[in-house]
């Protein structure tokens, strides 16, 4: 007998998105039943079991259904916002004068160190609120705006928090090998051994990693630097992800494919050899078009090499204050086929298939009986329309663990 749980989405149109049904899998006049949270059958209303008689129905009104959406990338939780650098840079200052201002990343510490947990919480809260509103179900979230044991701490209990404060999941990313921070200026190693390692272990003893990141670049930390932190995520089984080739190429995606991690991130300079590393992997090639457009970058991720040699590609947001000061999933989805020349049903797959292998989650991230019932209900005809329009959201109403 069915429960109160237990119902059925009629006359939609479905995207599955699941590998080796093309275009999108799509299904039309399909029926969704879902059951305790999770997907029990889907496909063609001529073809519903008989036993699902009597169970509630909803009809959609013929709506394209998709997975719930994935933001696989983020850094929502920090404090203060540069709007004013922002500013500055369009009136003439260059990066010199911002940073004498106390500008860039330092201001993003300093104003995180600053704020505490609730505050941290109360402002995430804001632009988790605004990635939800467009069909998001789960997002990961990374520490990284701290750089001292307390605050990447405590940056990493407010990204827990804010799943108690939404019907969402949140994954979070270790971020300790974001930046020197000030104290450490011109010895990164000792940042290395005495904050980012002790805290990384601090950080999985409280169960508040669930993947540790790290950003491998010139103006960052050098691959051997990363490997250290990566060897200690892998004495502790926690998997890894990794900024790799944004700005140059230091072979990041080298280093990510031989720790098998879960993506390689930006890889705006990545090589077809890396992209080979990446597919030998297993390795996700995340895609982060915010930071691209906000940064005025030339030079594109080899989308060629990833599609050759079959590396899947993620798109996120990047949200954060600096770089990437973007929370609209739809915009990176227009902006990843517009500035980077993927495909709809790419991007579709970026934020619903792709990225769920991102964070490592199996159990989303498709429309599949036994996957989780995270699904996304949209006033469209067609797929591409979700990558099509700009600045409109057609979402029509989500579903997050079956939960409407």
């Amino acid at each position: 007998m069915p429960t109160d749980h237990d119902y059925l989405l009629n006359n939609t149109r479905i995207a599955t998105m699941a590998t080796g049904f093309e275009p999108y899998g799509l299904i039309n006049d399909g029926v969704i039943a879902v059951s305790n949270g999770k997907i029990s059958w889907f496909g063609p209303a001529s073809a519903l079991p008989a036993t699902y008689a009597g169970w509630n129905e909803q009809d959609i009104d013929g709506r394209l259904v998709t997975p719930g959406l994935i933001d696989c990338h983020t850094h929502i939780v920090f404090g203060g916002n540069r709007a004013l650098e922002f500013e500055m840079r369009l009136n003439g200052a260059s990066y010199e004068d911002i940073a004498r201002a106390g500008g860039g990343i330092v201001s993003t510490v300093t104003s995180t160190r600053k704020a505490g947990l609730e505050a941290l919480i109360k402002d995430a809260l804001t632009r988790l609120d605004a990635l939800i509103s467009e069909g998001v179900t789960c997002v990961e979230v990374k520490s990284g705006y701290g750089l001292d044991h307390d605050t990447e701490l405590t940056m990493l209990r407010a990204a827990r928090a804010l799943a108690t404060k939404r019907n969402v999941t949140i994954k979070t990313s270790f971020l300790g090998a974001h930046a020197v921070p000030a104290e450490f200026k011109g010895r990164a190693d000792a940042y290395i051994d005495d904050i980012c390692i002790p805290t990384l272990k601090a950080a999985h003893a409280q169960g508040l990693v669930d993947a540790v990141d790290g950003f491998c670049e010139g103006i960052a930390f050098t691959p051997d630097q990363i490997e250290r932190v990566f060897l200690v995520a892998q004495k502790l089984g926690i998997p890894v992800k990794l900024h790799a080739e944004q700005l140059s190429n230091l072979g990041g995606t080298q280093l990510a494919a031989r720790f098998n991690a879960l993506s390689a991130d930006h890889v705006e300079y990545a090589t077809d050899a890396g992209a080979q590393a990446l597919a030998k992997a297993g390795s996700v090639a995340v895609i982060l078009p915010g930071a691209f457009y906000t940064l005025h970058e030339t030079q594109a991720p080899p989308i060629d090499s990833f599609r050759k040699h079959g590396v899947p590609m993620a798109i996120a947001t990047d949200c954060n204050p600096g770089s990437s000061p973007l929370a609209s999933i739809l915009l990176t989805m227009n902006m990843a086929c517009t500035l980077l020349g993927l495909t709809p049903e790419e991007a579709l797959a970026g934020v619903t298939r792709n990225a769920a292998s991102a964070l490592g989650l199996a159990d989303r991230g498709e429309i599949r009986e036994g996957l989780r019932a995270d699904l996304a209900i949209w006033d469209v005809q067609s797929p591409a329309e979700l990558s099509y329009r700009i600045g409109f959201n057609s979402l029509h109403s989500r579903i997050s663990g079956g939960v409407q």
